[in-house]
């Protein structure tokens, strides 16, 4: 087990949360951007309107600032954070999928270079070499979200990987397909937003009203083909993810999903309204608001997708708290529970106190820090006035009248299905009631 990063009131998931909401706009964004601004060009070489090109400036310099320099700087912030919140399950991933990212890295080195090549040569080069550079960041870009779908979609069911480890066992599980088209859906969605934005700036009115209809369009066709397509993936969730949400094992599941619907019901009737209807609506300021919706829907769907995951940070395979949770004989991988509860948790660790004395009360307080914040912090925050599922006031709420109490609670841990099971022997768990119950009393 490596060090423990604690970041207090928020816990360390919900900074990757907040960064990874973030890097979904400029992603998605860079994603299906391309294939408007290629529509468009297309046009303007085809019915010969040089106007056009006004606009295709103004939306390929947007994609190379905000996605190639803060999107790449949020990127980099997600797996600076994930490496030092998660280091065991960012292994994990890396030794099953290294060739995956290898291959997806390829493509970005491709986007990377496309896109200015492109805006800087628009005007330059003759039209067809110019749209055939723009045809190569739009594939380029696509064929990236299919292989990082792939990894992502195998934390959330790992499929017959868990027999087989096999790599396309895992990469194309049971809700690749649905979390690949749900994903290329929205990205037109998001495109269309930016594209509407960029073109309530333009100078030329009929040209402004023309393209904020088209994207438009598009962003209408992206979010009536987003929606199916999550209906289906909704659908094709694993049996236990499914029981988190429809059991209300996790009731705040459904609100997540309910606050999802609602800020996408809102940037559709944008669309509608604003784009196709009334095209002068359209300007910075709706935009940035439509933006803020956006973001919190995204926000909310992805903290779904996160939710339904657990108890888990890799399906079957790893817990949120990063302890191996389940045998896997093809990837030669042991269950440590079993280990931990022999041997003890903190033998297992590089970090921990030289010595407990099970019958002084600050060696133990001192230990059981360490045996919680390592098996609980990923997903509790440890001070009362914490934000996410703050540890003293759900304990608090089961009344404990003493250590006991709370020892009793953590025999029951692998009861509950978002909850993986106390792991360590008995010296392990009497150490960690008294640190709990200790934070309870403060």
């Amino acid at each position: 087990m490596y060090p423990f990063w604690e970041v207090p009131i928020f816990t360390s998931g919900m900074v990757i949360a907040l960064i990874a909401t973030f890097h979904i706009l400029p992603c998605h964004l860079a994603t299906g951007a391309f294939w408007f601004t290629v529509f468009v060009e297309r046009k303007a070489y085809k019915q010969n309107r040089p106007e056009l090109l006004e606009f295709i400036k103004k939306y390929s310099l947007l994609i190379l600032i905000f996605c190639f320099v803060i999107g790449s700087l949020s990127g980099v912030g997600i797996w600076y954070a994930a490496t030092v919140a998660s280091p065991r399950g960012i292994s994990g991933l890396i030794h099953n999928y290294v060739w995956g990212w290898a291959t997806e890295w390829v493509f970005f080195v491709i986007e990377i270079a496309s896109i200015y090549v492109y805006y800087y040569t628009l005007g330059k080069i003759d039209s067809k070499s110019h749209l055939m550079l723009g045809w190569v960041y739009a594939w380029a870009a696509w064929i990236s979200m299919i292989i990082i779908t792939g990894i992502l979609a195998f934390m959330l069911s790992s499929g017959k990987w868990v027999e087989t480890g096999g790599f396309f066992d895992g990469f194309f599980n049971e809700t690749y397909w649905p979390q690949l088209l749900t994903r290329t859906a929205f990205m037109f969605c998001i495109a269309g937003v930016y594209a509407a934005i960029v073109a309530s700036t333009l100078a030329n009115k009929k040209i402004r009203k023309e393209l904020v209809r088209s994207a438009g369009l598009w962003g209408v066709a992206g979010m009536l083909a987003g929606v199916a397509f999550a209906g289906w993936y909704l659908y094709r969730l694993p049996a236990h993810a499914k029981g988190l949400w429809l059991d209300e094992s996790l009731p705040y599941l459904g609100h997540l999903l309910n606050a999802a619907a609602v800020a996408y019901a809102v940037v559709l009737i944008w669309f509608v309204v604003c784009c196709l209807i009334k095209p002068r609506l359209v300007g910075p300021v709706s935009g940035i608001l439509i933006l803020v919706i956006l973001f919190l829907g995204i926000g909310a769907g992805e903290g779904f997708r996160e939710g339904v995951r657990r108890p888990y940070i890799i399906d079957q395979y790893m817990y949120g708290n990063q302890i191996v949770a389940k045998d896997i004989p093809a990837k030669h991988v042991k269950a440590e529970i079993p280990r931990f509860n022999k041997d003890g948790f903190l033998a297992h660790l590089y970090f921990r106190p030289n010595k407990i004395d099970p019958k002084n009360r600050t060696d133990l307080l001192r230990a059981g820090s360490v045996v919680v914040h390592h098996e609980c912090g990923n997903c509790h925050a440890l001070d009362r006035f914490g934000k996410i599922r703050p540890l003293p006031v759900l304990l608090a709420n089961l009344s404990p009248e003493s250590p006991g109490d709370i020892q009793d609670f953590l025999d029951s841990l692998g009861d509950y299905p978002f909850m993986p099971p106390f792991a360590g022997n008995e010296l392990d768990k009497k150490a960690a009631s008294e640190y709990l119950f200790s934070i309870v009393r403060r």
